[in-house]
C-alpha cells in the first residue's frame, strides 16, 4: 500500500508513531489498495501547524506552541476536538464537527490477543511526556520506542498516571483509569481539546506523579462513539476492492 501519512518529525515518540499503524491498519481491513490520489493525510498528533493547502485532516489537533499558522484549503474530515475546530475556523477553514483523537479507535482496530494484552496485570504504569522524563521516576514508561508496545504495556495496566496525552488517550481508549499530571512544557490546550471532543471537562491536572497516586482519574469515556470517527476516514484517497467497514 502506497501511503503518505504525515506526523511530523520522527522523534520515535509512541503518540506520534501510532498515526500511521492506524491508518494502514483502516485501509487493510476495508480492502483499500494503492492510493490514487496523493495528497496527504494529517491524523494522530497537534500537527497543524505543519499542514500544506490540500492536506486530508482527519483526527489531528492544533498546537498552540507553534508560531507557524494553520493554512487554508484544508480538507478536514475531522478533529481532536472542538478547539482544533474553532481554530481552523479562525484561520479560515471549514472544519469538522467529527471529534475524537484517532487513537481511541485502537480497541476497535486490534483485539487484546493481537496486541499482547492481558487486562489488569500491569500495576500502575507512568507513561510522562517526552519533556518531563526527568518528573518521572526511571522506572515510567519512556514515551519512546514501538508504538503498539507502548499500547500493550498501557493497555494491561490496572491504572495509568501520565503527562503524555496519548498516555492518557491510550489507557482511556482500553478502558484504563486515568490520572492527568500536568506537563512541564505543554499548554493545556491539547489536553482540554481531547477532553472536550469526548464530551467531558478538562480535569484537575495534578501537579506530579506523586500527587497523582491520590487524585481521582477523569470520568471515563461515555457516550463518546467511534462510529463516526471511522465513517469520516478518507476512503475515497484509496482505490478500493472491497468495501469492508472495521
Amino acid at each position: 500500500m502506497t501511503a503518505r501519512i504525515h506526523v511530523g518529525p520522527r522523534v520515535n515518540n509512541f503518540g506520534d508513531l501510532l498515526g500511521p499503524e492506524i491508518v494502514a491498519r483502516i485501509a487493510r481491513s476495508r480492502g483499500l489498495e494503492e492510493r490514487p490520489d496523493l495528497r496527504r493525510i494529517l491524523t494522530v498528533g497537534s500537527i497543524l501547524h505543519l499542514a500544506r493547502p490540500g492536506d486530508v485532516v482527519w483526527g489531528s489537533g492544533a498546537n498552540v506552541k507553534e508560531p507557524a499558522p494553520i493554512p487554508r484549503d484544508l480538507d478536514v474530515r475531522a478533529v481532536r476536538g472542538p478547539l482544533t475546530a474553532a481554530r481552523l475556523r479562525e484561520g479560515g477553514n471549514r472544519s469538522s464537527e467529527v471529534f475524537g483523537d484517532p487513537a481511541l479507535l485502537l480497541p476497535h482496530l486490534w483485539t487484546d490477543d493481537e496486541l499482547g494484552i492481558v487486562r489488569g496485570s500491569g500495576g500502575t504504569v507512568l507513561v510522562p511526556n517526552l519533556h518531563d522524563r526527568h518528573r518521572f521516576p526511571p522506572t515510567a514508561l519512556s514515551p519512546r520506542g514501538p508504538a503498539l508496545e507502548k499500547v500493550r504495556q498501557i493497555a494491561s495496566a490496572d491504572s495509568v498516571i501520565a503527562s503524555s496525552l496519548h498516555g492518557i488517550v491510550v489507557a482511556e481508549a482500553f478502558g484504563v483509569p486515568a490520572v492527568l499530571v500536568a506537563a512541564s512544557t505543554e499548554p493545556a490546550f491539547k489536553y482540554e481539546d481531547y477532553y472536550a471532543g469526548t464530551g467531558r471537562a478538562l480535569p484537575v491536572a495534578a501537579s506530579d506523579w506523586r500527587a497523582a497516586l491520590d487524585t481521582p482519574p477523569a470520568p471515563p469515556l461515555r457516550g463518546w462513539d467511534a462510529a463516526a470517527l471511522l465513517e469520516a476516514f478518507p476512503d475515497d484517497l484509496w482505490s478500493t476492492s472491497a468495501a469492508q467497514t472495521p
